[in-house]
């Protein structure tokens, strides 16, 4: 018995061993849990100081540049148009060149002009005699614009996805006849989620750009839309939204305060429609702006987004341009015509044009002297009354020595023409170390200068330490954030994409998504999709500047964000 006892008293006490043993091990487990702190918005400054501890910080001295204070020349930063692809060339001497939208001269249910235009190339289709043919330059209509008004590239004829760019153009002087109002049918629309869709017509009684900017205003819904320099469905929802406040004088008073009213709580702009469909697929957006031909093709969308059309059609116009040739002339009326056939209209609507046949457009022809006005004042306006904290960050390791350290600094000269004087920017560099070049201050003529002479001194050399320059960068906006809460925070990071000192993106990623600062990434000779995977937590979006339109994008990326 007195061994049974004893037997007994052991396995008592491996048992409180055991339970201690495994309270212990769950409680260490625990711990080990919270010994990687997930970030929250309590401790988000604490966390980052701590990061920041590790990191060799300097503060370089000022150095002033020598500005330039002329206005940015659009023609100056757009490349040569090789750069955009002839989607079908011409087969014959006699031809005409069509700069045509994107959504019809790409590839797939986008490819529907080009695949017109072959067959109007082998109809041996004759003017004056001679065999005659057409060559498609596949290119997005706002770019298309700028080429045409600045004069640094002229076609023969021009098809946007809407009348908007043609009044555009016509308002610049330049000779523009329209040659047929629709080669195929189109329509912008604001796509929102049935659930929020159903609770905006219960409330409001029916869904349209009036009670969308309504709903806005009263911050009942998160929409996002496209660029309106660049973008046809962007330009088409910025006018309409400035006629619901007042049709009769967009520009007017009245039309101003209620879109800034609106724009106050409009928490995206994107670049591209791409940009902004990543965005709508985290939840981040409850509506968005797209054309209907590619709402119809996008499976993604199918059964929970609603489809609401606005503003004037995009029946793509097609328009001849200059003072063209009488047989150049004819050339286009015969493509129009051609384009008309039942056949080729029937191939439209397999690809997803010709639908919404019975919308008419909500608007009237918008004068094109207003158009560019429109566009001044939603750069102006669009931030409502946040002005921007910007942080540059550039990469100055050896990998970026010669060509892409010369084109970071051009980019970013070119650049800073389109940055807003109510905004402020720093500028950080990193190599092994990071420095920081300029503290961040409001940008005036003083602060330009000196962003200049910054950009003018860097120097690559050493190894790349992309996670610490972008920490750093952090830092400074918080502490901006800190003197002047109502900042809009974002960081542009300029590198090669390859990480390989310092802190990783896994040490970083948590600090990134809670302080939510937007990182715009461009790629010199560079691990893209490294620097994708960045810009990608917070719906920002990356650029390659490893092509020769690199100062044209960032133009407009800065003119977009900043």
């Amino acid at each position: 018995m007195a061994s049974k006892g004893k037997a007994f008293i052991v396995l008592g006490v491996i048992a409180i061993v055991v339970f201690v043993l495994v309270y212990a091990g769950i409680s260490l487990t625990s711990n080990l849990g919270k010994s990687k702190t997930e970030v929250t918005s309590e401790n988000a400054d604490k966390q980052l100081n701590k990061i920041y501890k590790d990191i060799s910080v300097t503060t370089m001295d000022q150095i002033k540049g020598q500005i330039d204070l002329d206005p940015v020349a659009i023609g100056d930063s757009l490349p040569d148009i090789s750069k955009f692809a002839i989607s079908v060339a011409n087969t014959t001497d006699s031809f005409v060149e069509i700069f045509s939208s994107t959504e019809k001269s790409g590839t797939g249910n986008d490819g529907w002009l080009n695949e017109v235009a072959t067959e109007f190339n082998k109809a041996n289709i004759e003017v004056n005699g001679k065999p005659v043919s057409v060559k498609i330059r596949n290119i997005a209509s706002g770019t298309a614009t700028d080429y045409i008004r600045s004069g640094k590239y002229m076609p023969d004829a021009f098809t946007p996805s809407n009348e908007l760019w043609g009044e555009m153009v016509k308002a610049q002087g330049i000779p523009i006849q329209l040659v047929s109002k629709r080669l195929v049918g189109n329509v912008a629309g604001v796509v929102a989620t049935k659930k929020k869709f159903d609770e905006l017509v219960a409330k409001y009684g029916s869904l349209n750009v009036k009670t969308i900017t309504d709903a806005i205003a009263d911050n009942e819904l998160a929409m996002g839309y496209t660029d309106p320099f660049a973008s046809s469905t962007g330009l088409n929802f910025l006018v309409t939204a400035l006629a619901t406040f007042d049709s009769s004088n967009l520009l007017g008073e009245k039309a101003v305060q209620g879109f800034e009213k609106f724009q106050a709580n409009v928490p995206f702009i994107a670049s591209t429609t791409l940009q902004m469909r990543d965005a709508a697929k985290t939840g981040m957006l409850d509506a968005f702006v797209l054309e209907y031909q590619t709402y119809v093709n996008a499976a993604d969308l199918k059964g929970d987004y609603v489809f609401t059309p606005f503003g004037v059609r995009h029946d793509s116009p097609l328009y001849a341009l200059g003072d063209i040739p009488q047989e150049k002339l004819d050339i286009i009326h015969k493509f129009a015509e051609f384009v008309a056939q039942d056949k080729y209209q029937s191939l439209a609507k397999d690809k997803g044009f010709n639908g919404l046949e019975d919308y008419k457009s909500e608007l009237g022809v918008v004068d094109g002297t207003l158009l560019s006005p429109a566009q001044k004042l939603w750069k102006e306006k669009k931030n409502g009354n946040k002005p921007i904290a910007a942080v540059f960050v550039a990469d100055v390791s050896g990998s970026m020595n010669g060509e892409p350290l010369q084109r970071l600094k051009e980019s970013l000269l070119t650049g800073q023409k389109y940055l807003g004087r109510d905004n402020s920017i720093g500028l950080v560099s990193y190599s092994s170390n990071v420095s920081i070049n300029l503290p961040i201050g409001k940008y005036d003529t003083n602060q330009q200068s000196m962003f200049v002479g910054a950009i003018n001194s860097l120097q690559a050399s050493g190894g790349t330490a992309t996670f610490d320059g972008i920490v750093v960068a952090m830092k400074m906006l918080q502490e901006e954030i800190a003197r002047n809460p109502d900042v809009k925070p974002l960081i542009f990071v300029l590198s090669d994409g390859e990480t390989n000192e310092g802190h990783s993106l896994k040490d970083i990623r948590g600090l990134i998504e809670t302080l939510k600062i937007p990182l715009y990434t461009i790629g010199y000779n560079a691990n893209i999709k490294a620097l994708q995977s960045i810009s990608s937590i917070n719906e920002a979006s990356s650029i390659n500047a490893d092509t020769d339109d690199v100062v044209y994008k960032i133009g407009n990326l800065l003119n977009v964000q900043m």
